[in-house]
């Protein structure tokens, strides 16, 4: 009598189409294999769950959910289905996406190469934009960890990190019974919130918390509470975890709220994600040689940087910078730059690096390249003629508030705008307006001493040749 083949072998074709290949990962209730869609010649990653009867109920969930969502930062399910094995046993299956890359898990490893702040703050605002959506649906996943961060690699070097999360085998929605009974813990244990490791009912900031410890992790490469559950739980409830004072103070900042031991104090999912958004923005122009590195290793550099205007390169960065800080700051908002009109091109300095100069050269509302000689007031752009329809406020970057203020050469010929830019709507008094005015003369005074500065310097070595 030949003898029946092994539950996980992969020489199984599941659901007439389905040709398991090899395992990715294995866990308590399934294996994920990656397998071979044959209808459509395409590459896919199938969670074959054990059977197990207990686990009957917590299959049917993690599918209903699964099948409820769909977002950019969630493992998309394409199938699912029940195949019966050598055996005669039943098992559910689920199709999903096959994410090129590696899980965040992996990535953190001590071999592995740091990660810069700014790909920590792109995975972040990833994992936000991800728990953002699921919690508008009253899904709660109750087990963000690196594990089920799965980091996307193109295979074009791009230096964009993407994230996306996976398995929802113990979320909890209002559709769902709430399995887990009352007084248990349920999650992972280095990653509970304070009301998951005391068993106490969870709510969407359970997932905020436990994202908090993951970044601080891809920060520090060491768990904050090691150990056993009730070690780990123990350590949480007694203290909060403890954030470098090496990062920047929006990091800590972020970081300390989101790990509140009190629930009601960490953000909102709509503060999460402008939080992060942010400070992707902010770590943009911090640490360059860093943040330009590709996810992953094998991946390509940018190409040589764009150059400079002529007017620009008269003025010391540390000046530009010092400036446009004091601007974002007197408004406390998160973008502020200096373009400089130079040979009917417009050239841009950016507190906050490159990347916020490639959208402030989208910042364009009078359709040419002649800087205004006023003040430019626009306390909210999705309400204003002028900016209502603009890409930049129609987009995803969601810009509500400009104010330009022109940069005036003493003969009064306007060379410039010194901008601030923000995600939020704001009022304007008389005052900044004037605050700001001040800060855009100190830039040309301070450009136009260093280009006489300058000139004399020639004048003078000419002399003495």
């Amino acid at each position: 009598m030949a003898s029946l083949p092994a539950p996980d072998s992969t020489d199984r074709v599941l659901g007439g189409r389905y040709r398991l290949e090899h395992p990715l990962g294995h866990g308590g209730m399934a294996t994920v294999f990656r397998a071979r869609d044959e209808a459509l010649g395409r590459d896919v990653a199938i969670k074959l769950f054990h059977s197990s009867s207990t686990d009957s109920e917590r299959q049917e969930g993690e599918l209903a959910v699964l099948a409820s969502l769909d977002h950019h930062a969630l493992v998309q399910m394409h199938d699912a289905g029940i195949e019966v094995d050598g055996f005669g046993r039943s098992n559910r299956y689920i199709v999903m996406t096959l994410v090129q890359g590696t899980d965040l898990h992996r990535r953190l490893a001590p071999a592995a190469p740091s990660l810069s702040p700014r790909h920590i703050g792109e995975i972040g605002y990833d994992m936000a934009e991800a728990l953002d959506y699921i919690h508008a649906h009253n899904v709660i996943h109750r087990d963000i960890k690196p594990s089920n961060i799965l980091l996307v690699d193109y295979g074009d070097g791009a230096p964009r990190a993407r994230a996306k999360l996976t398995d929802f085998g113990i979320a909890l929605s209002d559709d769902m019974e709430r399995m887990t009974a009352e007084g248990a813990t349920t999650g992972t244990a280095a990653y509970l919130s304070p009301e998951q490791a005391s068993g106490k009912p969870v709510g969407p900031e359970s997932d905020v918390y436990a994202l908090g410890l993951v970044l601080l992790e891809c920060f520090t490469r060491k768990l904050e509470y090691p150990g056993s559950i009730v070690e780990s739980a123990i350590a949480r409830l007694t203290r909060d975890p403890v954030i470098p004072d090496t990062l920047s103070e929006l990091w800590q900042q972020l970081l300390a709220a989101m790990t509140a031991r009190e629930a009601a104090d960490r953000p909102s999912r709509h503060e999460l994600v402008a939080a992060l958004k942010l400070i992707v923005i902010a770590e943009s122009g911090r640490h360059k040689e860093e943040s330009t590195e590709p996810l992953f290793p094998n991946g390509e550099e940018f190409g040589p940087a764009s150059p400079r205007s002529g007017i620009l390169d008269t003025l010391p960065d540390e000046a530009l910078d010092r400036v446009t800080a004091m601007a974002a700051r007197l408004f406390s908002a998160p973008i502020s730059l200096v373009s400089v009109v130079d040979h009917d091109r417009v050239w841009f300095k950016s507190h906050f690096g490159a990347d916020v100069e490639a959208i402030a050269k989208e910042v364009d509302f009078t359709g040419n390249h002649v800087p205004s000689d006023g003040p430019v007031i626009i306390e909210d752009c999705s309400l204003d003629e002028r900016t209502k329809h603009h890409p930049l406020v129609t987009g995803s970057f969601g810009l509500r508030f400009y104010i330009g203020v022109p940069l005036k050469r003493h003969t009064g010929k306007t060379i410039g705008t010194l901008v601030v830019l923000d995600l939020v709507t704001r009022a304007v008094s008389p005052a900044e307006v004037e605050n700001l005015e001040d800060l855009a003369a100190l830039v040309v005074t301070q450009l136009e001493l260093r280009q006489e500065g300058m000139r004399t310097t020639g004048e003078i070595r000419t002399s003495r040749a």
